[in-house]
C-alpha cells in the first residue's frame, strides 16, 4: 500500500514538472519551442477562397490606379484574411513577387532593434539611463543616454547624410559598405556638430538606432545579425528573416529589388547599406506578422516593457501622434494604435499594429511612390481608426515627407 501511495505521488510529480516544462513562463515565453512552432504555423494558414473580397478589390485599385507595388498582409484576432504578392520583384527581369519574398525593411527595422535593446535591459545588461559613453568612452558627445536612442531625442547628427559627405569629399570607395562600429569611429574623429542638445526635442533620426545597434554588439560580444537571429527572429519563428550588410556582403542575398519611383531606374545599394539597426533587416509579410503574434504572447519582452516602449515619450503631436521606444504611436480615446514607416534605396513600407483590436496590417514595397499615402478606406474597412490623409506615413511629422530615410 506504501509503495503503490510513493509510486502514485512520483508520477504525479514527474507530470506536473513536464507539464511545467511545455507550458508558459510567467513572462509568456514558452519553454517548449515545438509549442511555438505549432502556434506560428497555425497563425499563417491562409484560405484565398476566404479571403475578404473588399480588400482584394481594394488592393488591385491601388495597383491600377496608384501603381502599388509589393506585398500585402492582413490579419484579425490572430486570423489572416487577406494576403497577396502584387507585381514586380525586379522589373528588369521580369520577376514577378511572391508571398514569401524577402525586403529590405529599411525604418521598419527599428521596432525590432528597439525590442532587442529592451530584452537586454530586462536582462540588467542595458540601463536606459546609461550614457553611450559607457560603452563607447570615445563618443564624442556628452549627455546621451539609451532611452534618448530609443525616442529620437538625443539630437544628433544624422551618420547618413555625415558619412555621405566624407565619401564624397575624400572619393571613397561606395561599393564597401561601412560597419556601426566604423560609423562609430567616424563620428568619435570627426566629431560633427550635432542638432540640438540632448533630450530637448524630438527630432526623427537613423543615428540613434545605428548606435543602439552597436550598443548591441559592444554588450553581447555578438555582430548584431547573430543577436538578432538567435534572440528574437529564431524565437519569433522568422525563419525568412535576417540583417545583411554591405559591410559583409558583396552583393545582399534577396531577390526583391528596389525602384525609385518609377520602373526607369532601380536603386543601387552602396557604402551606406553598411550600417544596421535603423535599417538593415530583411524579412516578409509573414515574418512581421509572426512578430505581431510573438510580441502579443509576450514571448521576446514582458508585457510591462511593451507597454512601456508603446506609450508616448515626447510632447504629443496634433494631440494624437507620439513616439515610443521604437514605435510610432496613436492614441485617440481607446484607440491604441502602433506602427513604423519605411522609406530606403528603392523600398516603402508601412507596418500597423492595432493593440486593442487585434488588427495587424502590412505592405512593403518596392516601388516608392505615393501608393502608401492611399489606404483610408483599408483602415476603414478592417476596423482601424482613421486619423486623417497621409498620417500613417510621416517622417517625424504627421505629414508625409519627401525624406529618403524615414
Amino acid at each position: 500500500m506504501i509503495y503503490c501511495l510513493r509510486r502514485s505521488l512520483l508520477l504525479l510529480l514527474t507530470f506536473s514538472v513536464l507539464q511545467s516544462c511545455s507550458s508558459s513562463t510567467p513572462n509568456g515565453k514558452s519553454a517548449n519551442p515545438a509549442d511555438n512552432a505549432k502556434k506560428d504555423s497555425i497563425a499563417l494558414l491562409y484560405n484565398s477562397k476566404k479571403s475578404d473580397k473588399r480588400i482584394d478589390e481594394f488592393m488591385k485599385e491601388l495597383h491600377r490606379k496608384y501603381s502599388f507595388n509589393g506585398n500585402v498582409l492582413v490579419a484579425k484576432k490572430g486570423k489572416i484574411i487577406y494576403q497577396n504578392a502584387i507585381g514586380w520583384a525586379d522589373y528588369l527581369h521580369r520577376d514577378s513577387l511572391k508571398i514569401n519574398s524577402v525586403f529590405e525593411l529599411a525604418s521598419v527595422s527599428k521596432p525590432l532593434t528597439a525590442t532587442a535593446v529592451l530584452m537586454l535591459v530586462e536582462e540588467g545588461k542595458i540601463k536606459l539611463n546609461q550614457d553611450v559613453r559607457e560603452f563607447y568612452p570615445d563618443f564624442p558627445y556628452a549627455g546621451i543616454t539609451v532611452k534618448m536612442l530609443l525616442t529620437h531625442r538625443s539630437g544628433m547628427m544624422n551618420y547618413v547624410y555625415f558619412t555621405d559627405n566624407i565619401w564624397k569629399s575624400e572619393k571613397r570607395n561606395e561599393r564597401k559598405g561601412m560597419t556601426n562600429k566604423e560609423v562609430m569611429g567616424l563620428i568619435a574623429k570627426y566629431k560633427p556638430a550635432p542638432y540640438n542638445t540632448p533630450d530637448k526635442k524630438f527630432h526623427y533620426n537613423n543615428s540613434n538606432f545605428m548606435v543602439l545597434a552597436a550598443i548591441v554588439e559592444k554588450v553581447t560580444g555578438k555582430p548584431f545579425a547573430t543577436f538578432m537571429k538567435e534572440r528574437v527572429f529564431k524565437p519569433c519563428g522568422m525563419k525568412n528573416t535576417a540583417v545583411y550588410s554591405k559591410a559583409v556582403y558583396e552583393k545582399i542575398p534577396v531577390d526583391v529589388v528596389g525602384h525609385d519611383r518609377t520602373w526607369r531606374r532601380s536603386v543601387a545599394q552602396n557604402f551606406l547599406d553598411g550600417p544596421v539597426g535603423d535599417k538593415g533587416v530583411y524579412s516578409t509579410v509573414h515574418d512581421l506578422y509572426l512578430f505581431d503574434r510573438a510580441m502579443r504572447e509576450n514571448r521576446l519582452i514582458k508585457k510591462q516593457t511593451q507597454d512601456s516602449a508603446y506609450a508616448p515619450h515626447n510632447v504629443m503631436e496634433r494631440g494624437h501622434f507620439n513616439y515610443g521606444y521604437g514605435w510610432r504611436t496613436f492614441q485617440d480615446g481607446p484607440d491604441h494604435v502602433v506602427y513604423h514607416t519605411g522609406w530606403w534605396h528603392g523600398f516603402r513600407h508601412i507596418y500597423v499594429r492595432d493593440l486593442k483590436k487585434d488588427i495587424t496590417v502590412i505592405l512593403l514595397s518596392n516601388l516608392t511612390n505615393g501608393s502608401l499615402l492611399k489606404l483610408d478606406e483599408l483602415y476603414k474597412m478592417v476596423g482601424m481608426p482613421v486619423i486623417r490623409r497621409g498620417a500613417y506615413s510621416g517622417n517625424g511629422t504627421v505629414t508625409p515627407s519627401d525624406s529618403d530615410d524615414d
